[in-house]
């Protein structure tokens, strides 16, 4: 019999039951792909992170993250809900104001900024992939019918729907208003059209958003949806946010006075799980070349499976 600690955290919020859940596994190392697999599948979040040593000279740690049913080549809230789970088992030496770490998911190595406070650590900026812009859908129509949505939803905007990538290709879609996208439900969806719409694009996650937004200082309200991924619905994403940053500011949907674009983006809410998450675009007059997703963490539970 092994034994594992974990950690379970929320992920882009200081209030405990809110944002997005995740599972933690500090000491990984000798968990087989299977057993990982079955881990993330009785842990019930949408995803978990394991970490495990380096495999790049440069890397601090690796990390291998996994839904309930695939693991993902890169993703935002768990590497960040990880990164603060090290941080607090002092296996990050965190200096003030900001201590980068170089670390590694699928993708290669990455770059992760904590930014601490009076000697704590207060939230971690998350550097992502460069992003590319893919496949855009010319005709919304069998998209609509799969979200539940009138196609004008979608083309009323005037906005392109389009497969972003800032690590994992996902589909942004934007929508005319607030109450358009709190309407969505992932349980009454079309799996069949929005299966045949996804795999013409490439891609297996819809992030779809306003720029109507529920509270003050807020630019964008979204929401994700993951079925063929095993999450119905995420709570709050932070790759596909990062992602449509660089969407957002490729077409010119929020300003670019400065070299880097700030603003707060909101999520969850439909769900019970509200989260808020800070993204940063650093552009060439328009032409994204870097995002970076970050937040807060807080804990919610320790604990130790055995196999």
């Amino acid at each position: 019999m092994r034994e594992y600690e974990f950690y379970q955290v929320d992920v882009f919020t200081s209030e405990r039951f809110s944002g997005n859940p995740l599972v933690v596994v500090p000491d990984a190392d000798d968990l087989t792909s299977r057993e990982m697999k079955m881990i993330a599948a009785e842990m019930s979040v949408p995803q978990t992170a394991f970490v495990i040593p380096p495999s790049i000279e440069g890397s601090l740690y690796k990390m291998r993250i996994l839904t309930p049913t695939t693991e993902l080549p890169f993703t935002g809230h768990p590497a960040i809900g990880a990164h603060w789970v090290m941080a607090e088992l002092g296996r990050v030496s965190l200096e003030e104001p900001v201590t980068t770490v170089r670390y590694e998911q699928s993708v290669g190595l990455l770059t992760a900024d904590f930014h601490v406070k009076d000697g704590r650590l207060d939230h971690i900026m998350l550097e992502q992939c460069p992003p590319v812009f893919l496949a855009v859908l010319k005709d919304v129509r069998e998209l609509a019918r799969g979200l539940g949505v009138n196609a004008d939803e979608i083309t009323g905007t005037g906005r392109p729907t389009q497969v972003v990538s800032t690590g994992m290709p996902q589909l942004m879609v934007p929508m005319r208003s607030l109450a358009a996208v709190q309407r969505l439900d992932a349980s009454e969806m079309s799996l069949s059209s929005l299966s045949k719409v996804l795999s013409s694009l490439g891609s297996n996650f819809i992030h779809v958003f306003t720029t109507e937004t529920g509270k003050p200082g807020v630019t964008v309200h979204a929401r994700g949806f993951g079925h063929f991924v095993g999450i119905p619905e995420d709570p709050v994403t932070g790759n596909a946010n990062g992602a449509l940053g660089a969407y957002l500011v490729q077409n010119g949907i929020i300003p670019i006075n400065e070299p880097t674009v700030r603003y707060i983006a909101e999520q969850g809410s439909e769900i019970q799980r509200p989260g808020t998450l800070m993204v940063e675009v650093d552009h060439d007059y328009g032409r994204p070349r870097m995002v970076r997703v970050g937040g807060q963490v807080v804990q919610v539970m320790k604990g130790t499976f055995m196999i």
